[in-house]
């Protein structure tokens, strides 16, 4: 059984002019393009199959990421169904000098585990084993329950 660990993905962007807005900051759907990719890694590594978005619960936008600076993107699995997955993602702006970062986005998305005919298959149980993967578990719980009460 994989282990919540197991999953947790952290990526960097740098964020270019192509990437940005009228306003100079990254594009709201470049970022949520960079958080499918990672979530659906981090769901992938924990079903052990190809793993498709089935939905995203709303997304977060909390503030701009600038052209020039690093946007960082951290996955990970929380919780899993029979066929489902559910992947907690954050995106952060990092200074690249500095290392600095601030949140600017989080969201839930649930992929789905397919075979090559694109039928759905089953996941294996999650388990957390130690204290950093029941924290990251349990804020992933609380997040999912605050997002379905908006």
């Amino acid at each position: 059984m994989p282990d919540l660990l197991d999953t947790y993905i952290e990526n960097r962007e740098r964020i270019q002019p192509s990437d940005t807005n009228n306003y100079g900051s990254a594009h709201g759907g470049i970022v949520t393009k960079w958080m499918d990719e990672i979530g659906a890694l981090s769901a992938m590594r924990f079903a052990g199959e190809t793993c498709v978005t089935a939905s995203i619960d709303q997304m977060n936008f909390e503030r701009p990421i600038p052209v020039g600076e690093t946007a960082v993107i951290r996955s990970y699995v929380y919780k899993a169904g029979r066929t489902s997955v559910r992947v907690r993602l954050e995106a952060f702006r990092e200074e690249p000098r500095t290392g600095e970062r601030k949140k600017t986005t989080e969201s839930y998305f649930v992929y789905v585990a397919i075979d090559a005919d694109g039928n759905p298959q089953e996941v294996p149980e999650l388990t957390t084993t130690t204290e950093r993967g029941k924290m990251l578990e349990q804020k992933g719980l609380e997040g999912e329950d605050e997002s379905t009460q908006n």
